[in-house]
């Protein structure tokens, strides 16, 4: 015959807070859904309904190069935007990139299509992905992390990229 020992039960104050907690999810979530309230839009379809137009764009491939620098080409020019060093103050830039590499090697997919770099006539800037679709809004980051990405827009831009980020 076995005792039942009350220390290794949960206080009954936790369980009916983690009870409340279920049926608070549970309530809202009907709540969204009987409301009919639309999920929140991405800035993709936002523009896309706005009509709003890009002011300029690039096609750009990042390139790792075996002293740990990373070379930013432009596909359409056929030059060189940039080249990122190692050791210059670019961790958003590639962070965003390592990120975006990861995608595409768990997809089976090579650093072979470009990325598109788009400034938005309503001030946004975005990087796309041309191989996957996804879509990275880099005016969200901060106006430092964004000038990052905004100086490879500059057509003439074949220096470092180590302004900023």
């Amino acid at each position: 015959m076995s005792t039942h020992a009350h220390a290794d039960m949960l206080p009954r104050g936790t369980l009916v807070i983690a009870g409340a907690l279920v049926l608070f999810a549970l309530t809202m979530t009907s709540a969204m859904r009987i409301a009919h309230v639309p999920p929140a839009a991405s800035p993709v379809l936002m523009r896309e309904q706005a009509h709003v137009a890009p002011v300029t764009s690039r096609d750009l491939r990042f390139v790792d190069r075996a002293d740990g620098a990373v070379v930013i080409e432009d596909v359409g020019r056929r030059t060189t935007a940039a080249i990122i060093a190692p050791g210059q103050k670019t961790g958003f830039i590639r962070g965003v990139m390592r990120g975006l590499a990861r995608e595409r090697r768990s997809r089976g997919i090579g650093d072979g299509p470009p990325f598109n770099l788009t400034l938005w006539r309503d001030g946004e800037l975005s990087l796309t992905d041309m191989a996957t679709g996804r879509a990275i809004e880099l005016t969200a980051f901060g106006s430092t992390n964004r000038a990052a990405f905004a100086a490879l827009l500059d057509a003439n831009s074949a220096s470092p990229a180590g302004r900023g980020a």
